[in-house]
């Protein structure tokens, strides 16, 4: 306990409810305190702990921590070393001076609680409420019941190595608007959150916005964008315009709600602008933009049209598939071995995303990063892409043998995610790419990534008319049913080491807006990923 503190108790210290943990609400004025610790005991105790023991451990942290005593509560932690300054700067450095913490009944070893805390700095104060959950462990050494520490007990949104901090803000609050003027906020938008927090880190200097009163999370060596959580004080916002659309947007978030795992992205063709980002969960790494996945056969689109290039396959001649291809010591197969017979032309190969018809050609292109090079010089994966905000933009590294092979059907080392099979997507219906971005390039004039060149005409006609099949009558019909205009598509399944199902993978178009979607462990692309995309090509323009 810090010399001089004193504690002000509302109401005492423990208020007894019923249900939960027998000790309801710990409701204390913050400023530091004296809490007893779980009783000791002399014998070292082994195997999980009982729940007395969690009753009795979660109730006298939680009210250690309530009281402000940071120093009491981290001894009941399993790191008190990392767990005190959190637990400490929760009244010093986030400012919170008052808390009342109620604690619902565990579920097992985990003890959820939700927090009702009111925040006060320089002035203006406002209530602050939010739930979290921690777990009792047994101490390793000492056989003390204690709570296995993670930043998320402070907060579930905190991460190793973050703070949490109230006062002036960093950067003005932006106001984000869609490209039809409509405002682009986290409570509508969920999967905006962090796309929001860095938009203003970025950008909000130059809107003409000026700070305003704040609780936020602040990573470790400003490793992120600022999150905010609490504003005390309304600064004044700048506007900044982005690409997105509102209507798209609100589709995705919805469409990705339905699996644990997805991500999805929209894309322009005719100017690189995004359309809809969303992933879920919503908070956190924005792998739409920055995952790094194998993405099946929907990179077959790129595969497909370096080979129509090297004039070695046409839309309309017929190309081998069948149930294996060897290449160099490895085995391919199709989905469930299935065969096509030798008349068959590449349209209805690409179709029934047929891998051999692929592998096969691989020794015709005389060139083992022939694909590189065109996922490079066409589509323009692994240029330094800026759209605005950080994003990954795709991998085909160069390979030999049997590794060279799996990149064709987007296995091996190909690293991809929504935002970048989205473009290729995009590239492949007009033919010409245009870099994605998420603030028009007119607002800070950055430099915009170019590909070498753009495919010849009867390529990138050939391309549509594949995808057109694809999506009337190919593997992705079922899910492109219910999308009107000129549609298209491409289905893709990545299997993935240690994974029992694959990820699903799916891209389309319709008009002049394409989108790609990956649910992990989905399955087959049309079956999971394929309504995803599906759901914002028909809500997006």
């Amino acid at each position: 306990m810090r010399s001089g503190a004193k504690v002000a108790v509302i109401g005492g210290v423990f208020v007894l409810v019923s249900g939960g943990l027998g000790y309801g609400v710990y409701s204390v004025v913050l400023g530091g305190g004296g809490i007893g610790t779980a009783s000791a005991s002399s014998e070292v105790k082994t195997g999980p702990p009982g729940q007395e023991e969690i009753r009795a451990t979660a109730k006298d942290f939680l009210a250690a921590w309530a009281s402000g005593d940071g120093a009491a509560a981290s001894l009941l932690t399993n790191n008190e070393a990392a767990s005190e300054p959190l637990l400490t700067g929760f009244a010093e450095d986030a400012h919170v001076t008052k808390a009342v913490i109620t604690p619902g009944p565990p579920v097992g070893a985990k003890v959820p609680y939700t927090v009702k805390a009111t925040v006060s700095y320089d002035g203006k104060t406002k209530p602050w409420s939010y739930a979290s959950e921690l777990t009792v462990v047994r101490g390793l050494t000492t056989g003390k019941a204690l709570v296995d520490w993670k930043p998320t007990v402070i907060h579930p949104q905190l991460t190793e190595g973050a703070t949490l901090k109230t006062g002036e803000s960093e950067t003005a609050a932006i106001e984000a608007v869609d490209h039809n003027g409509k405002v682009l906020d986290k409570e509508t938008y969920p999967s905006l959150g962090p796309i929001l927090d860095t938009l203003r880190e970025k950008y909000g200097d130059s809107t003409g916005g000026s700070p305003g009163i704040e609780t936020w999370i602040e990573p470790e060596g400003g490793s992120a964008a600022n999150t905010t959580l609490l504003t005390l004080a309304e600064g004044k916002p700048g506007k900044l315009q982005t690409t997105l659309d509102a209507g798209a947007q609100a589709a995705a978030e919805k469409a990705v709600k339905k699996f644990s795992q997805a991500s999805v992205v929209a894309v322009r063709p005719s100017t690189g602008s995004i359309r809809a980002v969303a992933n879920n969960p919503a908070t956190g790494f924005n792998a739409a933009m920055q995952g790094t996945q194998a993405p099946g056969s929907t990179l077959k689109i790129v595969t497909a049209a370096m080979l129509l290039e090297k004039g070695l396959v046409s839309a309309n001649r017929p190309t081998e598939c069948p149930k294996e291809a060897l290449y160099q010591g490895r085995t391919f197969h199709n989905l469930k071995y299935f065969e096509l017979p030798a008349s068959t032309n590449f349209t209805t190969s690409f179709a029934r995303s047929c891998n051999t018809a692929f592998i096969k050609l691989i020794d015709d292109t005389k060139d083992d990063a022939a694909l590189p090079k065109e996922a490079r010089d066409v589509f323009g994966i692994g240029l330094d892409w800026k759209t605005g905000i950080a994003s990954f933009d795709g991998k085909v590294p160069d390979e030999t043998g049997g590794e060279a092979a799996a990149q064709y059907i987007g296995q091996g080392t190909v690293q991809m995610n929504a935002l970048n099979i989205a473009s290729i997507t995009a590239t492949a219906r007009t033919g010409t790419f245009h870099q994605p971005v998420i603030v028009p390039q007119s607002v800070d004039d950055r430099q915009i990534a170019t590909a070498s060149r753009s495919l010849p005409q009867n390529v990138t006609r050939q391309l549509n008319d594949m995808m057109r099949a694809t999506a009337s009558w190919g593997t992705g019909q079922a899910a492109m049913a219910s999308v009107g205009g000129d549609k298209g598509a491409k289905t893709g399944s990545a299997e993935v080491d240690g994974q029992g199902t694959s990820n699903s993978w799916f891209t389309g178009f319709s008009n002049d807006l394409a989108a790609a979607a990956v649910v992990q462990s989905g399955g087959h692309g049309g079956d999971a990923a394929g309504p995803v995309v599906a759901s914002v090509l028909r809500a997006g323009s």
